[in-house]
C-alpha cells in the first residue's frame, strides 16, 4: 500500500475531529498536524478538542459505564473478540499507518497491531477469570470472601513509540473488567487513534455501547491537565517519560486517585565471558536499533565482561554497519528515523556529551544529511563512572561498559534510578540465578539470554523505581482496573465479634 491508500483506508476526511464519545463530536481545537518522520511531510490534521469537548467526553463515559457495568464479564469478552477479529481485518493497513506516522519499520507496526490482537484474546479469556479469593472466617458460621467491581472511566494517556498496542493492553483488559476509557493519545501520532477509534466504532455501533471506547485528542496543557485532575476519572494510566510520570502521579495523589505509571527504561544487558557471542549479537542488535531506539525497553547499556568485550564489539560494530535504514514502509529497511527534529537535536547533543565524558565512538555518532529525521545507530565504549550512563536518551545509542565480576556488574546494571528491563547472557546457571535472586537485577523485567526488549503479553509488563512501578497486559494485571471488596456474611443466629472481642 502506499502512502494514499494507507490514509484512505483508515482515516475517513480532514481535518478529523478529535473528539469521539458514542461517535465523533465536532471540535473546536487548534489544528493539530502530523508529520511524516520519514520525509518531514504533512499527512493529515486533526481538529483537537477543547476543555468543554473534553467535558462531553467524560460526561458520556460516566453514563455508559454505569450501564456497560451490569453487562456480564463473558459477554463484554464478546465485544472484545469482536475487536480482535477487526483489527485482522485491518492489520497491514493499521500496521501500515503506524509504521507511515511513528516511523518504525512495517514488520514492526505489523507487530504492533498483532500485539492489540494478542492482548485482545488475552481479554476475552481473562472475562471468565476475574476471580476473588475465599477466605475462612475466624468466626463460626460466617463466610469471608472478597470480589471485584468495575471502577469507573479509565484514562488513558499514550506515547507516540508505541501509539496502538499500549491503548489495547488498558483498553480492552479494562473493557472486560467493566470499564469505560477516555483515550489521549500523544500529539506525535494522532492519525493512528483516529484509525483505531473508527475500527472500533464499526465494530461497537449499533450496540448501545458505543461509548465504552471514547477518544480525546488535545494538548498535555489542556486535555491532560484536565483529565489528570478530574476526579470523575478514578484511574489514569500514563505511558511517557519520567518527567511527565512525576506530573501525572502527583497530580492525580492530589486528588487520592490512582495511576498506573509505564515510564522511562535506562535497560541493560550483562554478557558474561561464557556466553554465546551469536546470541549476544542477534540479542543486542535488535533491543539497541529496534525502533531506532525508541522503546521504552530499548538496550541502551551493554555491560561486558571484559574477556569478551573486543570480540562482542567487533561483532556489534560489524553488525550495525549492514543495517538498512530509510523509508520504514520499504521492504528490507530494519531502521526507520526518529519521530520529530527534537529527537533527533537529543541524539546529537548526548553523543556530544558522551564523548566529553571520555566516550569513544566504535560505530555511528552522526546525523544523516537526508530529508527526514535520521540518524546513525551508534555505538560508544564509555568507563563506567561516565554521568551520562544514568540518562536515558530515546535514539538508538549503545554505551559499551566493561567489568570484571558478576556483582560489579549488577552495580551498574542497578545503579540508575530506572528499572524496568534488564538481561543477562550466560550458559551459567550460576550465573544465570544470581542475577535473577534478591542481591541480582532491581527491574520490574529480568531476562536470561534474550534481549530487553520484545515482552509477551502474558506477563505482567512494568519496571520500578522511576520508572513507576505500574504493571499492564498480563498476569494479575487486570486487578489495576477494579476494586477490591471484603465481604463477610454472618449466616448465625448470633453477632460474635472479631478478635474475640466482648462488648456490652
Amino acid at each position: 500500500m502506499n502512502r494514499d491508500q494507507i490514509l484512505r483506508a483508515l482515516v475517513l476526511e480532514e481535518p478529523n475531529a478529535g473528539a469521539y464519545a458514542a461517535g465523533w463530536i465536532p471540535t473546536t481545537g487548534a489544528l493539530l498536524t502530523s508529520i511524516d518522520p520519514a520525509t518531514e511531510q504533512p499527512i493529515a490534521s486533526v481538529q483537537q478538542a477543547t476543555v468543554g469537548e473534553y467535558e462531553a467526553v467524560v460526561a458520556n463515559s460516566m453514563e455508559v459505564f454505569e450501564e456497560w457495568r451490569m453487562v456480564p464479564a463473558p459477554e463484554r469478552g464478546g465485544y472484545v473478540r469482536r475487536l480482535a477479529n477487526a483489527l485482522r481485518d485491518y492489520k497491514d493497513p493499521l500496521g501500515s499507518l503506524v509504521a507511515y506516522e511513528m516511523g518504525k519499520i512495517k514488520a514492526e507496526g505489523d507487530g504492533e497491531v498483532q500485539e492489540m490482537i494478542d492482548v485482545a484474546d488475552f481479554a476475552v479469556g481473562l472475562s471468565r477469570q476475574l476471580y476473588g479469593l475465599t477466605m475462612g472466617s475466624e468466626r463460626p458460621r460466617h463466610r469471608m470472601y472478597e470480589q471485584w467491581h468495575p471502577l469507573g472511566p479509565v484514562g488513558v494517556i499514550t506515547s507516540f513509540n508505541f501509539p496502538t498496542a499500549v491503548w489495547s493492553w488498558n483498553a480492552f483488559i479494562a473493557a472486560v473488567c467493566g470499564d469505560t476509557m477516555i483515550w489521549k493519545p500523544s500529539s506525535s501520532t494522532p492519525l493512528t487513534a483516529v484509525a483505531v477509534t473508527n475500527i472500533v466504532h464499526e465494530v461497537m455501533a449499533g450496540s448501545g455501547f458505543e461509548g465504552v471506547f471514547n477518544l480525546v485528542i488535545g494538548s498535555g496543557a489542556t486535555v491532560g491537565d484536565t483529565m489528570i485532575n478530574d476526579g470523575r476519572v478514578p484511574l489514569i494510566s500514563a505511558t511517557g517519560s519520567c518527567g511527565m510520570g512525576e506530573k501525572v502521579g502527583t497530580a492525580v495523589a492530589k486528588r487520592l486517585g490512582r495511576s498506573l505509571l509505564e515510564l522511562g527504561g535506562n535497560n541493560a544487558i550483562i554478557v558474561m565471558d561464557d556466553a554465546d557471542p551469536d546470541l549476544v549479537t542477534r540479542g543486542a542488535l535488535f533491543a539497541a536499533v529496534g525502533t531506532a531506539g525508541q522503546r521504552c525497553t530499548t538496550l541502551r547499556r551493554l555491560i561486558i565482561q571484559r574477556g569478551i568485550s573486543d570480540l562482542i564489539a567487533k561483532r556489534l560494530t560489524e553488525a550495525y554497519a549492514s543495517v538498512p535504514i530509510g523509508d520504514p514502509l520499504e521492504d528490507g529497511v530494519l531502521m526507520g528515523p526518529l519521530i520529530n527534529q527534537a529527537a533527533v537535536d537529543t541524539f546529537a547533543a548526548a553523543v556530544g556529551i558522551a564523548q566529553e565524558q571520555g566516550g569513544d565512538v566504535l560505530y555511528g555518532g552522526n546525523v544523516l544529511d537526508r530529508d527526514g529525521f535520521f540518524v546513525e545507530p551508534t555505538i560508544i565504549k564509555m568507563p563506567a563512572d561516565a554521568e551520562i550512563l544514568g540518562v536515558e536518551t530515546f535514539a538508538p545509542i549503545l554505551y559499551l561498559i566493561e567489568f570484571d565480576e558478576l556483582a560489579e556488574a549488577i552495580k551498574i546494571n542497578n545503579g540508575v534510578t530506572q528499572g524496568l528491563s534488564s538481561a543477562i547472557f550466560t550458559d551459567s546457571l550460576k550465573s544465570a540465578e544470581r542475577f535473577l535472586s534478591h542481591e541480582g537485577s532491581d527491574c520490574g523485567i529480568a531476562n536470561v539470554n534474550i534481549g530487553t526488549s520484545g515482552a509477551e503479553i502474558g506477563g505482567a509488563f512494568g519496571g520500578e523505581k522511576e520508572t513507576g512501578g505500574g504493571r499492564e497486559s498480563g498476569s494479575d494485571a487486570w486487578k489495576a482496573y477494579m476494586r477490591r471488596q471484603t465481604v463477610t456474611i454472618n449466616w448465625s443466629d448470633d453477632l460474635p465479634l472479631a478478635q474475640g472481642i466482648e462488648f456490652g
